[in-house]
């Protein structure tokens, strides 16, 4: 078992393109619907907290990928429903009501050896070694989730929590040289392990709802497992399909 390493932080997104995340979410969740108008530039940035130039920076870049269309002298209109090209894609997680902003705190980073995790992987080698990552979930600052995940450790002979991108995804983009293309997820309710419990400030062997999910990438090789403790109460799983 390797160096476990603790942090409380992570490279964050951008701000804009934590803004071009939420309204991809907030589009996808029907808050506003092809054809629809979103607020005026100075109310929604008041809304959402950010500076005109940030949010506009934000509608430049949706627009760019076709889900805005900025119509002079008019405002800005929802133009299609996000296609999955968003970071957060394959993040189920939405409030109650519909969207949230996701954001990660990654809590640790560590190489094991797991036999079962090696099986889950389909590794030949069950005593090849992993690296360990568990992260906090947050929507809209409101920590809803812990989650547990697992890759080859031949992706990197070292790996630090602060070296971790705050989307995985976007990390395995940039620097692993794959991205995840699909992902398959089995949902139930199970005992949470303790140090998730202690985490999201529940009691000692509560039950929540459990995501297991295994995510194959661009090349069709499984590249990851990983398990999503989620408080059911403060938010819910969402699966769309087109």
């Amino acid at each position: 078992m390797g160096k476990l390493l603790i942090t409380n932080t992570s490279q964050q997104l951008p701000l804009y393109k934590k803004i071009c995340e939420l309204l991809h979410r907030e589009i996808t969740a029907g808050h506003w619907l092809p054809g629809e108008r979103l607020p005026v530039e100075s109310k929604l940035a008041e809304n959402l907290g950010v500076a005109i130039g940030t949010l506009r920076k934000a509608l430049a870049q949706l627009e760019s990928e076709g889900l805005l269309e900025r119509r002079q002298g008019s405002g800005t209109y929802v133009k299609r429903a996000p296609s999955g090209s968003a970071v957060y894609q394959f993040f189920h997680l939405e409030l109650p009501n519909g969207g949230g902003a996701p954001t990660a705190q990654t809590l640790s980073v560590q190489q094991v050896t797991q036999e079962a995790i090696a099986t889950q992987l389909g590794l030949k080698y069950l005593k090849t070694k992993l690296w360990q990552i568990r992260r906090l979930r947050f929507l809209n600052k409101t920590p809803v989730a812990v989650e547990e995940i697992w890759i080859d450790h031949r992706h990197s002979p070292l790996l630090e929590a602060s070296q971790l991108h705050e989307s995985l995804y976007m990390h395995y983009r940039e620097h692993f040289d794959f991205w995840i293309d699909r992902v398959e997820d089995k949902v139930d309710c199970a005992q949470a392990p303790l140090w998730a419990t202690q985490e999201l400030a529940l009691a000692e062997n509560t039950v929540l709802a459990r995501v297991e999910r295994k995510g194959w990438s661009d090349k069709n090789q499984l590249e990851e497992f990983s398990r999503t403790w989620f408080i059911a109460e403060q938010c819910r799983y969402i699966a769309r399909w087109s």
